[in-house]
């Protein structure tokens, strides 16, 4: 098939604003008043000023009270009625959008939760923050700065450019002609002009944000290094680069606005003149006269926006943009069409035999037959050497990776033929970069189970040795522990951490590499009480020490992606083997 054959065939994909605003288009039912609401405020304020000028003139020939009575009311209730609908168009349209954004960014996370955490490191951390953030908010500007302004503009202008035609035709083509130019011309070339800068000024943003990033969590590091200059320089010079485009981005605009109140000048002197012609020719109403030169002023009001508009339209394409490589970044793992249910309690044994991962399709096996055994009630530990496959195997099993041979029965069901889910509510714990966030110590163990009572939570601290250290705080529970628990010692990150684990109490609890980062002592310690901890529980414990493991039921050695050999029993068989625990049964 010809490459142009192949790009017929494929998909097109749809237009990212576009896009965006589908995810918005839900809650309509809540934006439309939104919207009527404005366009009827700016409706109010035209057709207030209109009515005004007819009463003034009208007035100025001293009619009959009665003649001009309804024009006195329609100007209080106008006046009244403006300040009204413009509070109920900033009420309903905050609220309404606010609501849109908090779904789509909802949408989002929900797109990137199968993307971890093997596809997420296709972003770079502190420019994933700016589309989880500054980019969702573009829907706001969408909504809020682009449609309803533009829809409130296009309300007036045809209400304005209906009342000249009716009151003189010929001043009324003239005032459409220009408030079509400054309604779609004029923010067509501020789009023109600011498109290249709107995608640029995103990227200085993300990598400024990137940047920032490493400043703070490497500043440690960087200080160390002699390079914290080096990066200062970068992100001064991002923090530059973002300057220099918003002076530009805003001299567009206020050129732009500056053309739309020469046309506003222009237009109201013209209509002014065509009418004052009419009236002397005996055509027009001097009361008519008034009111097209009133409506021909305030109906470019209602048009000032659109520059600024036309603007934020601009960054909300290249947020669209970015956040459509976010939903569209493929899974690593899909769940099958008709996922078969896992057992949802109860002992469960895992068996892996002749398994064989690839991170890449071009790379080479991280695991190329690895077989391993996982009786219920047995804790296994699972040792090698650096880049032997230990996380790898442990992502397969909690189904972040997925296997292009082998097989993994959890239950005597096959792991590839349920959905990734379900495999993570069946086995879970500890992860490799498991983080402590920044909040208290009560608030960290109840990520595990937010329904956990305090007994449930001592009694996780207790087996996990660390109930002592947090009751002799002084604020004992509610400690904040910072980032990534800045304020604790190893030790004690670690121990919390096995703590959530326990206290999520999965079927099958993963611990992977729990002393990352401790020395010899403090990792031996560890340990020890993670085996002890885990008695009678099915564990599978990946480290890379080799003392504190005497009461493991079993340590199996990984090298190079394959199975090498186990000790103290034969619970793991060598590759393609076939060989298993006797009596036991997965």
């Amino acid at each position: 098939m010809t490459s142009r054959t192949a790009s017929l065939a494929a998909p097109a994909r749809p237009c990212p604003t576009v896009r965006l605003l589908r995810h918005l288009l839900p809650y309509w039912r809540r934006l439309l008043p939104a919207a009527l609401a404005a366009a009827c405020s700016d409706l109010a304020g035209a057709a207030l000023m209109a009515t005004a000028a007819w009463l003034i003139t009208r007035a100025a020939e001293q009619p009959p009270l009665a003649s001009v009575s309804l024009a006195i009311v329609a100007v209080r209730a106008l006046a009244l009625g403006r300040g009204a609908l413009r509070y109920t168009d900033r009420l309903l349209g905050h609220d309404g959008v606010l609501r849109a954004v908090a779904g789509f960014r909802t949408r989002v996370y929900e797109a990137l939760v199968p993307l971890a955490p093997a596809g997420t490191p296709a972003f770079r951390g502190g420019d994933l923050l700016t589309r989880l953030v500054d980019d969702v908010d573009a829907a706001q500007n969408l909504l809020l700065r682009v449609l309803i302004p533009a829809a409130a503009a296009c309300a007036v202008a045809a209400a304005a450019t209906g009342t000249a035609l009716a009151l003189l035709p010929q001043a009324g083509v003239l005032l459409g002609a220009l408030l079509a130019v400054a309604g779609l011309l004029v923010p067509a070339l501020v789009l023109a002009l600011s498109r290249r800068t709107g995608r640029t000024e995103k990227e200085a943003r993300a990598e400024l944000a990137a940047v920032t990033v490493d400043l703070t969590q490497g500043a440690a590091d960087l200080a160390a290094y002699g390079a914290r200059g080096r990066t200062h320089e970068r992100a001064r010079r991002a923090a530059s680069r973002i300057a220099a485009l918003e002076r530009r981005g805003a001299l567009t605009t206020s050129l732009a606005s500056a053309v739309v109140l020469l046309l506003q000048a222009g237009a109201t002197a013209a209509v002014t003149w065509l009418a004052l012609r009419a009236h002397a020719a005996g055509e027009l109403p001097a009361v008519h006269l008034t009111v097209l030169a009133v409506l021909a002023l305030v109906s470019f009001e209602a048009l000032a926006p659109l520059p600024a508009a036309a603007r934020h339209l601009v960054q909300v394409r290249a947020s669209a943009r970015r956040l459509s490589d976010v939903l569209d970044t493929p899974h690593p793992v899909t769940d099958p069409p008709a996922p078969v249910p896992l057992p949802a309690e109860g002992p469960v044994g895992v068996e892996i035999t002749g398994l064989r991962v690839r991170h890449h399709p071009d790379a080479p096996p991280a695991l190329d037959g690895a077989s391993l055994r996982l009786p219920p009630g047995r804790r296994v530990v699972l040792v090698g050497a650096s880049g032997s496959g230990k996380s790898t195997l442990i992502a397969a099993l909690m189904r972040f990776v997925p296997y292009e041979a082998g097989s993994i029965r959890v239950g005597g069901r096959e792991l590839a033929d349920s959905a990734g889910a379900d495999a993570r509510r069946l086995i879970t714990g500890m992860t490799q970069d498991a983080h402590v966030f920044h909040t208290t110590l009560r608030a960290n163990l109840l990520l595990a189970r937010p329904d956990a009572s305090d007994a449930e939570l001592r009694e996780a601290a207790r087996r996990a040795r660390i109930l002592e250290w947090i009751e002799a705080l002084p604020d004992g529970w509610d400690t904040l522990v910072g980032g990534d628990g800045a304020t604790m010692s190893g030790g004690q990150r670690q121990r919390l951490l096995l703590a959530r684990a326990l206290l999520a109490d999965p079927p099958v609890l993963v611990l992977d590499e729990p002393t990352e980062g401790l020395d010899p002592d403090t990792a031996a310690a560890v340990l020890a009480d993670i085996l002890d901890a885990t008695r009678g529980r099915t564990t599978l414990l990946v480290t890379h020490e080799h003392s504190g493991l005497a009461a493991a039921d079993a340590i199996v050695t990984l090298d190079r992606g394959r199975t090498a050999r186990t000790s103290p029993v034969a619970c793991v068989s060598p590759a393609g083997s076939g060989r298993s625990l006797p009596g036991s049964a997965v």
